[in-house]
């Protein structure tokens, strides 16, 4: 069969996380360019989202389905366990980011990213009034990955690798990497940053960071 097609934008937190599920499970792919809307995406993908997937004459869209795809589809390394403990709190996680945590913290990272204050700076009146969201998904987050260094059960899945990407944006921004500071959070990102399927998936900068 061909070989793998993600379609969509590399900075994008969910076409990283199906391109990590690949590296994780040592599948070849290529990732083809695309912004959410354009042709090629909506060829795919009804509502116009990323990511798609192409595999021969199979498609697919949404990042978990993808990833799930790849997991029981390919050998290698089980991203969402047997147990059935175990795999029902991964997709607890997964739902969680998806639904609550990215919802909350994606308006801020927008605020910095593509700000939209005075002379194209970041409007910090909205940053602060953000603020205390991400703090709250980040105390959240902290106390789940203490015990084990994983969001569920003590081995790095998929649960983890649709946090990452996420976590990656969030160091990238003063108020957040200093929230993240001093957390367990914060190392169980540096840990599992060094991960061949996080480094492999490093995407080109999103917009100019402003300095911690």
């Amino acid at each position: 069969m061909s070989a793998i097609e993600i379609i969509g934008a590399p900075q994008s937190v969910y076409v990283r996380a199906a391109r990590m599920a690949l590296e994780e499970k040592s599948v070849p792919y290529t990732l083809i360019a695309a912004a959410p809307h354009s042709a090629q995406v909506l060829a795919l993908h009804p509502f116009g989202k990323i990511p798609a997937m192409r595999h021969g004459r199979f498609v697919l869209f949404e990042s978990k389905a993808i990833a799930t795809y790849v997991d029981r589809a390919f050998p290698g390394p089980k991203l969402l366990p047997d147990d059935a403990k175990l795999a029902a709190q991964t997709e607890q996680w997964v739902s969680e980011i998806n639904t609550g945590v990215f919802p909350t913290v994606a308006r801020y990272m927008q605020a910095n990213a593509f700000p939209q204050g005075e002379d194209g700076r970041p409007d910090l009146a909205t940053i602060r009034d953000l603020l205390p969201g991400v703090r709250r998904m980040v105390e959240i987050l902290d106390r789940a990955v203490a015990p084990s260094g994983h969001l569920a059960g003590d081995g790095f899945g998929l649960a983890d690798i649709f946090l990452m990407p996420l976590l990656a944006y969030l160091r990238m921004f003063p108020e957040s990497a200093h929230i993240l500071r001093a957390t367990a959070l914060e190392t169980y990102f540096v840990r599992h940053a060094q991960r061949h399927s996080f480094v492999a998936t490093i995407p080109p900068p999103l917009a100019a960071s402003r300095p911690a």
